[in-house]
């Protein structure tokens, strides 16, 4: 297993525009066959600040997953700008 763990700070007056994208890019990737789980979460007290939390099968699978169309539009519209600030890990599961 892959998993890929992503915090994201998104300029407050572009989180609707955010989430659109965001939760497309969610629904779309836990359609393929090697994505376990995409979950997006958001922070209570930030509301502009997110947690994707995502599991492949493997590094073939997290590496199909960039190739969608979804993952593509999510690049497109994310190199806009309304990502601030950005962290990820991404590795294996160890326990």
């Amino acid at each position: 297993m892959v998993n890929v763990i992503v915090i994201l700070e998104i300029d407050p007056a572009r989180v609707d525009e955010f989430l659109e994208v965001i939760l497309h890019n969610a629904a779309e990737s836990v359609k393929e066959p090697g994505c376990t789980r995409f979950e997006v979460n958001r922070q209570a007290d930030q509301p502009n600040l997110f947690a994707l939390s995502e599991q492949y099968v493997d590094q073939a699978a997290l590496e199909a997953h960039t190739r969608t169309p979804h993952f593509a539009l999510w690049k497109e519209k994310s190199a806009t700008g309304f990502v601030t600030k950005r962290w990820a890990v991404k590795g294996p599961l160890l326990a």
